[in-house]
């Protein structure tokens, strides 16, 4: 059962109780955290206790510090810590640490307590976990054939991102995925407040960008060998193994062109364009091989579940996403798509109209030249092309007279129904696609962040499960990140003022 919670009051008081005398007489010691004093001050977590407590039986020893052991884990991240043996270590060696994830030195939870909080969060039954874990699996020997330059991996399944989009047309999603709770936490502990303040914008018109990330697993891609080939004198064999990882897989890192050992996430994130903040809001763990087009149509229709007050208006995602099925999942959903055109589909446009248009689906006038986009009829469902030359953009034009009498210019008008994939809602090309294109390596930056500067990799994990909890955990900070930025709360200036006070 869950025991007694320390609410987020009585952890703000404790915080400076506790931290006033050390930096009344070391200053200095408490000012190289500074930073994650003023974001732990500031993460709530009484949300938590509601969205944990049905995890929890009613019998039985209560579970302690459990808000705690969830700020031990937020606090190692920002401290880029990687090893919770080592963590426990420095908190039985500073104090300081210890009030900053509010507990006193003589009540410090222990490597298995917060490993015990990883196990609880993910909702898969342990007796499938450990079976999977300890049997043998087939040993995949890494690929030779190298891809082209900036080329992903094809969809090892034809037609199954339309028979995902089929499914999400009726509603169906991963209800039973292990990680279904992660995702609730990170969207109540950090999400939600961070709407609350205003950083995610507009929450009735939000615009997202998707993309994929390559990860590098800790586990081995060889495993360890139980036959006893070795004893027979062959060396080379593909006989099942053991591994340490063994929900890992082979996949293609397109921007290092090189096959990589581990996993692909997959991450839904806006951008903040007044604090200049990218800001993740939906978190998933895939296979290593898996097409990210497949990937986007699970993390969309998850996404709209996990936020059913929130309304997207714009999806920017990369050529992976260049297929009908998700355009049309778009369509019915009133997202606007915001996707270049892969290359590689270049033959396969449905459109047969009469209307001639150039690569980008733009309206071509009887001069060759594209027509000026003059906006989207709502009532008619149409988006409407005025001539280049009555608009002002061309001087002169040798097919006035032949084209149109009327000083107002030929007209025309594409549908999105036509072919849409070609007829997007916002045309390509024009100002404002160029405008929301330019937000799609908002993804991109949150991968850097989550690889870099919390140095995800270096954690040497092993397995599904605390990849994506060190994943959720590492996107907490991100937003705590961006609050602090937007607040600009420093708990160093406000202890001071508390100490003015006093004397």
């Amino acid at each position: 059962m869950l025991g007694a919670w320390r609410s987020h009051s009585d952890y703000q008081s404790f915080l400076v109780e506790n931290i006033q005398p050390i930096y009344a007489s070391d200053k200095n010691r408490v000012l190289q955290f500074s930073e994650a004093l003023s974001k732990l001050y500031n993460l709530d977590l009484d949300v938590l206790k509601l969205v944990l407590e049905p995890y929890y039986s009613n019998t039985g020893s209560p579970a302690k510090n459990q808000p705690e052991v969830f700020r031990s884990f937020v606090l190692m991240s920002l401290l880029k810590c990687h090893s919770i043996t080592k963590w426990v270590y420095m908190l039985h060696h500073d104090d300081l640490l210890c009030y900053m994830i509010g507990v006193s030195p003589d009540n410090i939870p222990g490597v298995g307590t917060h490993y015990d909080l990883i196990n609880r969060l993910w909702l898969e039954d342990p007796d499938i976990e450990k079976d999977r874990q300890d049997s043998l699996h087939p040993f995949k020997r890494k690929p030779r054939k190298k891809l082209a330059k900036n080329q992903k991996l094809p969809p090892r399944h034809p037609g199954i991102i339309q028979k995902f989009v089929d499914l999400a047309l009726q509603g169906k999603i991963f209800e039973s995925r292990p990680e279904k709770l992660l995702q609730q936490i990170f969207a109540d502990v950090a999400v939600r407040p961070s709407a609350n303040d205003g950083i995610l914008g507009d929450i009735e018109k939000l615009t997202i960008s998707g993309d994929g990330t390559c990860i590098k697993t800790g586990g081995s891609p060889f495993g360890i060998r139980t036959c006893d080939c070795a004893n027979k004198g062959i060396f080379n064999c593909d006989c099942h193994r053991k591994f340490s990882d063994p929900d890992a897989r082979y996949g293609w890192d397109s921007y290092h062109e090189t096959w990589f050992y581990g996993y692909s996430g997959y991450f839904l994130v806006t951008y903040n364009e007044e604090l200049k903040f990218d800001i993740p809001i939906y978190l998933r763990l895939v296979e290593a091989p898996r097409y990210d087009g497949v990937t986007a149509i699970i993390a969309l229709s998850e996404a709209r579940a996990l936020y059913p007050d929130f309304v997207f208006d714009k999806f920017i995602g990369d050529c992976a996403h260049d297929n009908y099925p998700t355009y049309h999942l778009l369509n019915k959903w009133n997202i606007k798509p915001v996707i270049p055109l892969n290359k590689k589909n270049k033959n396969n446009s449905k459109y047969q109209g009469t209307i001639k248009i150039n690569e980008n689906g733009i309206p071509v006038c009887m001069a060759g030249l594209p027509m000026v986009y003059n906006g989207f009829m709502k009532d008619r469902n149409r988006i409407k092309w005025r001539c280049p030359f009555a608009t002002g953009k061309v001087d002169s034009c040798n097919c006035k007279d032949k084209c149109s009498s009327s000083d107002y210019g030929r007209t025309v008008y594409t549908k999105p129904s036509s072919d849409p994939r070609l007829f997007t809602v916002i045309p390509r090309g024009s100002d404002e696609w160029k405008c929301e294109m330019k937000k799609r390596t908002s993804s991109e930056r949150v991968n850097k962040r989550l690889l870099n500067d919390y140095e995800l990799e270096l954690s040497k994990t092993r397995g599904k499960k605390r990849w994506s909890f060190w994943i959720m955990i590492h996107s907490i900070n991100i937003h705590l990140d961006a609050r602090l930025k937007k607040s600009k709360f420093d708990f160093i200036s406000m202890l001071d003022g508390l100490l003015g006070r006093v004397a």
